[in-house]
């Protein structure tokens, strides 16, 4: 059975969905205000294994993306470059899904984006306005945290110690692992001849990135997911206020399972413009490698686990992957001679069970990768005794377990 690091429960759970044969899923996009880096893919590649593993499984797979258009930085960065929003965030947009299909990573036939979201944004703001969850200050709209009793349940705050005094924070996103300490925004209001204005009951404006996820999973999957995806960061405030939003407005509970992938390092340290260590996929390319070797790398480290990417670790890595593939090529070109015995079929079945071992331990993509290299290795000596037969079924588990890991062939 599949079990997974269930960031609400601080453990380990044995998975299973609200509905036995569909799995619900949301996942946190890019925000398009800047190309995405490689340490954006690592959590899109965790996110994309687990896609493919629950098919593996033979679970249908409900997934929404959301792909953040609208927000503070973006507006910011669109007037820094003296360029429209759209033209911004539609230039990174196309390079992400470029660049996510390079990689081999499969998304939603219609991905969401905050513009396209708006009147699930109103919708719930209205709710929540309602429900005296959220209320008005000027032209904009907060969510009181006072007024959701579990509030801060996944990073597991104890919201009985913040202040009681009215204190707003009114910006989409804040830099740090800090906590606000006070009530998050919900809506930005504008006068009607704001670049970014959008008509709604409660007067113009434009949806806070802290409702955009929200009303992507309301338009797209429902009231209630299965599981709610993102990098580490999204454990400092942004679930946490997901979670609020969400169990606020519906009265149910939104995700029954939170998994949150680890960062990567370069060098030891975290990426940031300041220290000019940002890498792009297009930076490894130029260097002469292919998108399966950074497939791989990103992937070569449990996804809870930090990643340093080294030149190195780099070429050590895809050297150990290239080697496999080898393996791999040499079993697809073997012709067995006619008189080898008749197929046992175990070669076959050890690399399924070895894959899936390692995969129902909270998606162990490195271990399993390991264990199915060592079937290889062994099937490759022990090519004299396949017969066409065992060959062909040992061909079939590799495609298999191929369709998850994306690297062998």
């Amino acid at each position: 059975m599949l079990t997974l690091y269930n960031t609400l429960r601080h453990a380990k759970e044995n998975f299973s969905p609200i509905d036995r044969n569909c799995v619900k899923m949301f996942t946190c996009g890019p925000s398009i205000y800047q190309p995405p880096h490689i340490g954006n893919y690592r959590t899109f590649l965790y996110e994309d294994i687990l896609v493919r593993y629950l098919c593996y499984c033979g679970f249908t797979v409900n997934r929404a993306i959301i792909l953040t258009d609208i927000e503070d930085k973006a507006i910011e960065e669109a007037k820094k470059q003296g360029i429209s929003l759209f033209e911004l965030t539609e230039r990174n947009a196309q390079r992400f899904l470029k660049e996510a299909q390079e990689l081999a990573i499969a998304l939603p036939n219609e991905i969401a984006r905050s513009s396209t979201t708006i009147s699930s944004a109103i919708e719930i703001i209205e709710k929540l306005l309602q429900k005296g969850v959220a209320y008005r200050h000027g032209k904009n709209i907060y969510f009181d945290v006072h007024a959701f009793p579990e509030f801060g349940k996944l990073y597991r705050i104890d919201i009985s110690s913040w202040p009681r005094r009215k204190i707003r924070f009114s910006r989409d996103t804040y830099n740090g692992r800090r906590w606000n300490r006070g009530d998050f925004i919900l809506w930005h209001g504008n006068d009607s001849n704001a670049e970014i204005s959008f008509r709604a009951p409660f007067g113009s404006g434009r949806p806070a990135w802290n409702v955009q996820d929200a009303a992507a999973v309301v338009q797209y999957l429902g009231e209630q997911i299965d599981i709610n995806c993102g990098g580490i960061d999204n454990i400092f405030r942004h679930h946490d206020y997901n979670i609020a939003v969400m169990e606020s407005y519906t009265g149910k509970q939104f995700a029954r399972y939170y998994l949150h992938g680890e960062h990567l390092l370069v060098n030891g340290k975290t990426m940031s413009k300041s220290r000019g260590n940002i890498i792009y996929p297009e930076d490894i390319y130029k260097k002469g490698f292919k998108p399966y070797h950074l497939r791989f790398f990103l992937l070569s480290k449990h996804y809870r686990e930090k990643l340093n990417f080294s030149e190195k670790n780099f070429l050590r890595t895809i050297e150990h992957l290239d080697r496999v593939r080898q393996l791999v090529r040499a079993i697809f070109e073997l012709t067995p001679k006619a008189h080898t015995p008749k197929a046992s079929g175990n070669a076959a079945t050890g690399i399924r069970d070895v894959f899936e071992e390692a995969m129902n331990d909270d998606l162990n993509f490195p271990r399993a990768f390991e264990e199915v290299s060592k079937m290889l290795s062994a099937i490759v000596r022990m090519k004299s005794n396949l017969s066409m037969e065992e060959l062909e079924r040992i061909r079939d588990a590799i495609n298999a377990v191929d369709e998850v890991m994306n690297v062998l062939r």
